[in-house]
């Protein structure tokens, strides 16, 4: 199901048969799986194996080679107002640094129609109250760490995707 017509999903996010080339380097070739809202499902591999690849895949960052990627019964990109289905980080440097973490949430929340009161309760729940109206460029890698967590839960969606989520977080 290439557009992601009608069909059964039984899973938030569903990878069939997923391939993947840099150049004559074959990254991942022939991965399916399925993932259910409310579980907590983790990749575990080498450095080198796809696991983020494959995160880029389903969020429609990289295209795949073979296969397709799934949210919700539908290709993320076509997704509307996405943040609201999957919630992810991949990246806790993929920030405008002059902007405020505040900012930065709120242009996010703006994107996707969700009332910037939900802007101050991610900041709480992920401990950035103090930090959250200093620009994000000042921020160090765990309170970076944090925004993108805020960020992935912003939309309140079912499912959660985040690469390396305790990368630089303090206790």
């Amino acid at each position: 199901p290439e557009g992601g017509g009608s069909r059964c999903v039984t899973g938030a996010i569903e990878v069939s048969g997923r391939c993947k080339r840099f150049g004559p380097v074959l990254a991942r070739a022939g991965m399916s799986f399925a993932v259910r809202s409310g579980r907590v499902t983790g990749f575990i591999g080498p450095n080198g194996a796809g696991k983020s690849t494959t995160m880029r895949v389903i969020l429609g960052l990289d295209a795949p080679d073979g296969g397709w990627a799934l949210v919700g019964g539908r290709p993320y990109r076509s997704l509307e107002r996405p943040l609201t289905h999957l919630g992810s980080l991949l990246d806790a440097s993929a920030l405008q640094p002059g902007r405020t973490g505040r900012n930065h949430l709120l242009w996010l929340a703006r994107s996707q129609g969700l009332d910037s009161r939900r802007v101050d309760r991610v900041a709480a729940q992920t401990g950035l109250e103090t930090a959250i109206r200093r620009k994000a460029g000042g921020y160090s890698l765990g309170m970076r760490q944090r925004l993108g967590i805020a960020t992935a839960r912003l939309g309140d969606p079912p499912a959660r995707m985040v690469d390396e989520p305790l990368n630089g977080m303090e206790p």
